[in-house]
């Protein structure tokens, strides 16, 4: 099995994931990672369970397509892709939190 550094490249922590990330009424907290693209469920499931020491309930990935971009060098205008990158939503168990992601909202 991977290391968690492996598979876990960075939390995204916008506007948008720290605003929905807590469900009042079951008390699931939800926290969004940006993830190595070839991580499955199971191993980003291993990785957040090993490194924060919480249960974890479900996963769910997304491949976020990169973006075309365009450039200027001197006189000509090239183009060009960045790359794709893996997203996962990752539900926690009733009760379970991070500490590392309170106080952000």
């Amino acid at each position: 099995m991977k290391e968690a550094y492996q598979i876990l490249i960075s939390p995204l922590i916008t506007d948008k994931t720290v605003k929905g990330n807590y469900d009042r009424l079951n008390d699931v907290h939800t926290y969004v990672f940006r993830v190595a693209i070839k991580a499955n469920k199971f191993e980003i499931k291993k990785a957040i369970e090993n490194y924060f020491g919480v249960q974890v309930s479900a996963v769910n990935t997304l491949v976020m397509r990169g973006k075309m971009k365009r450039m200027q060098l001197r006189t000509k205008i090239t183009s060009g892709k960045l790359p794709n990158w893996k997203k996962a939503y990752v539900k926690l168990k009733p009760g379970h939190k991070i500490s590392e992601f309170e106080g952000m909202s």
